[in-house]
């Protein structure tokens, strides 16, 4: 059978926009499908099943954040916002609704193909690898099974939260997770609005994983919206 290739539909409603990231999408080997409308591009991501969905927030009939749940209503599909739109909240708006990813206008083709690259990564390793005994990412290994963290084949000591704060990132690998969406999953509901508990937890963590925590390799920080486990 031969190979198709993969297909992203782009909701952008600026001409300009659309055009440039049709032209360097097609030149990777993308298949790739337009519209202009939320509307629109809700029914293109039904009918074309993408891999993965390129939004922009400021459309002409409807907010991106509503185009984000209508399909995440019925799929988990890959989506990255590209939006003019810089602030934090606006940021952390969509990332809560379920977007993987956020770059903002204006933007490199160069980091858009890497995010690319991430996300369509995460979303085809089937279930049981997402659950695999073993994750591994540069001189960071954990095993699930057996509940053991090591850098560089040396075992390293984590608390119980230390240990459930790694593997919630590892859960969502290469995906940015806003400090609500990871609160909720460490900690619990009610402890949504504590972010100060993630800040302590997660300097700990890089404290023991990270070569130089003020410098981190995988355990990074997105700016006032939360953190992303590079892969």
């Amino acid at each position: 059978m031969a190979k198709t290739d993969p297909i992203i539909v782009i909701i952008e409603d600026d001409p300009p926009i659309r055009r440039f990231l049709r032209t360097g999408l097609r030149t990777q080997g993308f298949s790739v499908f337009e519209a202009d409308t939320g509307k629109q591009g809700i029914i293109e991501a039904g009918v074309r099943k993408p891999d993965l969905v390129i939004l922009d927030l400021g459309l002409p009939d409807m907010d991106g954040v509503d185009v984000i749940k209508a399909i995440r209503a019925w799929s988990k599909l890959p989506i990255i916002i590209l939006s003019a739109r810089s602030s934090e909240q606006h940021k952390v708006d969509a990332l809560d609704a379920g977007a993987d990813d956020y770059l903002t206008k204006p933007f490199g083709f160069g980091e858009l193909m890497a995010r690319i690259r991430v996300a369509l990564r995460h979303s085809i390793r089937p279930q049981d690898q997402v659950q695999a005994d073993v994750f591994a990412t540069a001189n960071l290994k954990v095993d699930l099974l057996n509940r053991v963290v090591s850098i560089d084949d040396q075992e390293i000591h984590l608390t119980p939260i230390q240990y459930r704060l790694l593997t919630v990132l590892i859960k969502h690998a290469g995906k940015v997770l806003t400090h609500q969406q990871i609160l909720k999953e460490v900690w619990g509901p009610s402890y949504q609005e504590n972010a100060h508990y993630l800040r302590i937890y997660m300097s700990q963590l890089r404290q023991k994983l990270e070569a130089d925590p003020t410098q981190p390799k995988f355990l990074l920080t997105e700016s006032g919206v939360g953190y992303r486990l590079k892969v």
